[in-house]
């Protein structure tokens, strides 16, 4: 019952939700049939008013797929601000940068190809708000770099941390293959709860968002 309830507001927050440009709506869609993960309406509306307060002038996207968060961000981020975001997936490359080609964001995002491991600890900070959308299992793995890069008092928002919920579940709940993922994710939520330089608050929004701010000096002020 509790379930069908979520389901239902769900469906009512996202009707009063004003929607995307055209562009944006046509290229969601596309996605989501060709099977190619997409942030969820609600996420979407969560970005949209966290830029809006947080005002960046630079972002950094780890987790490209072809593109949509990156082009949905540029539309609502302050003028001029610039968006640099990863991908490793080589099919999926190609696609984001024609999409970004197509509708004109060239100038504004810049796509940097490779397995985000490597490409953190050479890039130059800070950046006001970093988006985290990449493999799971290695949300842990890049918090130290991301973490570096983020400028005091700036947002990290990590997508997709309640797995659909299974993060509820023992490891045993959960199927073999999962079990590493699992195991990562809830320690990479234990470690940003705890973070000494990091308030967070964690979302039942979508399939689970993460948002954390990084603090502005050691005596725990934001």
């Amino acid at each position: 019952m509790a379930m069908k309830t979520e389901e239902r507001l769900a469906v009512f927050i996202n009707s009063l939700d004003g929607g995307n440009p055209a562009y944006l709506e046509g290229l969601e869609k596309t996605a989501r049939d060709g099977g190619v993960p997409v942030i969820r309406k609600e996420t979407q509306s969560l970005l949209r008013t966290l830029l809006a307060a947080g005002r960046p002038g630079r972002i950094l996207e780890v987790g490209t797929a072809t593109g949509f968060s990156a082009l949905c961000m540029s539309e609502y981020a302050p003028p001029g601000c610039e968006i640099t975001t990863i991908e490793k997936y080589e099919k999926r490359i190609p696609a984001a940068k024609e999409n970004f080609k197509r509708f004109g964001k060239e100038g504004c995002i810049t796509l940097l190809e490779g397995d985000a491991a490597d490409i953190l600890p050479g890039l130059a900070g800070p950046y006001g708000f970093i988006f985290m959308d990449a493999a799971k299992g290695q949300y842990l793995h890049f918090l130290p770099e991301v973490f570096r890069l983020l400028e005091p008092g700036g947002l990290l928002v990590s997508d997709n941390v309640l797995r659909g919920g299974d993060i509820l579940e023992s490891r045993y709940a959960v199927t073999r293959r999962d079990r590493t993922i699992h195991a990562r994710m809830r320690e990479y939520l234990y470690e940003i709860k705890h973070h000494p330089f990091l308030v967070t608050a964690i979302l039942p929004v979508g399939d689970g968002v993460a948002v954390s701010v990084k603090k502005t000096d050691g005596n725990g002020c934001v």
